[in-house]
C-alpha cells in the first residue's frame, strides 16, 4: 500500500460533500475516485473536489485498482447491498450512519466482512472527534465517579417535503435513523452497552414517518438515558453525564462540538479541541490506520456494537410501530 491512502466515494450526495471535504484535511489521504449511478453526477461531484477519475456506474468504481477504500453514502436502504458489493471486491469500507435499517442488514454486512477478511466500519464519526476521545478520557479515569444518568438529543427544524429523502417511508426516512442513532450512539459509548429496558415514543407524521422521538433507557446497574430527535423540531444538541462525583457537559454540540467541561469537587475543568477539518477527517485517518494494520473492524466501534446498535433500533422503532415497505 502507498503512503498515501486511496479513498473511493461511492454515492454523490450531500453527506458524501462533507466526507470529501474532510478528507482534504486527514492525513496521508486523497479522495482519486468516485462512483454514481450517471456520469453526469459522478463529473459534477468530481469536479467540484478535482478528482481525477469519475465512474459511471458504482461496480466500476469498486473494480477500481487505485482504490484502497470507499465510504459509503447512498441513502440508508441501500447501504447493505452497495456495502456487501464494495466488500466483495476486496475493498475496505467505511458505510455511513446509520449502517443498515435494521440488525438483519447489520449482521449480513458484517457476515461479509468477516468472511471476505475485509474491514469495515460504521461511519459514526463523532466517536472519533478529539472531544470525544477526550470525555471518554475522562469516564475512564474515574473523574465523575460513576456515570449515572445522560441527557443527550439531537433534532432540527425541517420543512415538510413528501418527495425529499427524509419523508419518505421508502427510503427509510424519519428522525430515528437520521439522527436518532446519534443519541442512542452516544449512550452505547457512555454506558458501554445496550440498555435493559427500553421505553419510546415517536409522532407520526402526515407521510407516515417518525418527525419527532423520545426515548428513555434503563440499564441493569440502575443507570438511565433520556433521548431525543426530530427533524421537524429544533433541540439543543446537548449532552450531560451525571456522575455520583460530579458531571460532563459538551456543548454546544455533541455531535459535532469542540469543547466540554467536567464539573466535580466544586471545580470546573473545560477542554476545547478544534477540528483540523470539519471533523470527518478524523473517521477516515481510523479507517486507514485500521486497514494499513491489517485490522478488519476498529477497536473504537467494533462490529459487535454496531450490530447492538441497529437491534436496539429496531426495538425503538417497535415500539413506536415504524416498520418500512423494504422489511
Amino acid at each position: 500500500m502507498s503512503e498515501i491512502f486511496r479513498w473511493g466515494i461511492l454515492g454523490c450526495g450531500n453527506i458524501a460533500k462533507k466526507f470529501a471535504a474532510g478528507l482534504q484535511a486527514a492525513e496521508h489521504a486523497e479522495l482519486v475516485a468516485v462512483g454514481s449511478r450517471t456520469q453526469e453526477n459522478a463529473d459534477r461531484f468530481a469536479d467540484l473536489f478535482h478528482v481525477p477519475t469519475r465512474h459511471a456506474s458504482y461496480e466500476a468504481l469498486v473494480a477500481d485498482p487505485s482504490v484502497d477504500a470507499i465510504y459509503v453514502s447512498t441513502p440508508h436502504p441501500f447501504h447493505k447491498e452497495n456495502t456487501i458489493l464494495c466488500l466483495k471486491a476486496g475493498k475496505a469500507v467505511l458505510c455511513e450512519k446509520p449502517f443498515a435499517v435494521n440488525h438483519k442488514d447489520a449482521r449480513e454486512m458484517v457476515a461479509v466482512a468477516r468472511s471476505e477478511k475485509v474491514f469495515l466500519m460504521e461511519a459514526m464519526w463523532t466517536r472519533f472527534l478529539p472531544i470525544t476521545l477526550q470525555v471518554r478520557r475522562w469516564l475512564a479515569e474515574g473523574r465523575i465517579g460513576e456515570a449515572r444518568m445522560l441527557y443527550a438529543d439531537f433534532g432540527f427544524r425541517t420543512g415538510i417535503n413528501p418527495e425529499g429523502r427524509l419523508f419518505s417511508p421508502k427510503l427509510a426516512g424519519g428522525g430515528l435513523l437520521d439522527v436518532g442513532i446519534y443519541p442512542v450512539s452516544y449512550a452505547s459509548m457512555v454506558f458501554g452497552g445496550q440498555p435493559s429496558k427500553i421505553f419510546s415514543q415517536a409522532h407520526i407524521g402526515e407521510t407516515g414517518i417518525d418527525e419527532q422521538a423520545a426515548m428513555l433507557f434503563g440499564y441493569e446497574n440502575g443507570a438511565l438515558a433520556l433521548l431525543s430527535c426530530g427533524i421537524r423540531i429544533k433541540t439543543p444538541h446537548d449532552a450531560k453525564i451525571m456522575g455520583t462525583d460530579g458531571m460532563i457537559s459538551v456543548s454546544p454540540s455533541s455531535w459535532n462540538g469542540t469543547r466540554a467541561a467536567l464539573t466535580a469537587g466544586g471545580k470546573e475543568e473545560v477542554a476545547e479541541l478544534p477540528h483540523k477539518g470539519n471533523g470527518y477527517e478524523f473517521e477516515a485517518e481510523e479507517v486507514a490506520r485500521c486497514v494499513r494494520a491489517g485490522k478488519i473492524e476498529s477497536d473504537i466501534i467494533p462490529h459487535s456494537e454496531t450490530m447492538a446498535l441497529m437491534e436496539t433500533m429496531d426495538a425503538i422503532r417497535a415500539q413506536c410501530g415504524i416498520k418500512y415497505p423494504m422489511e
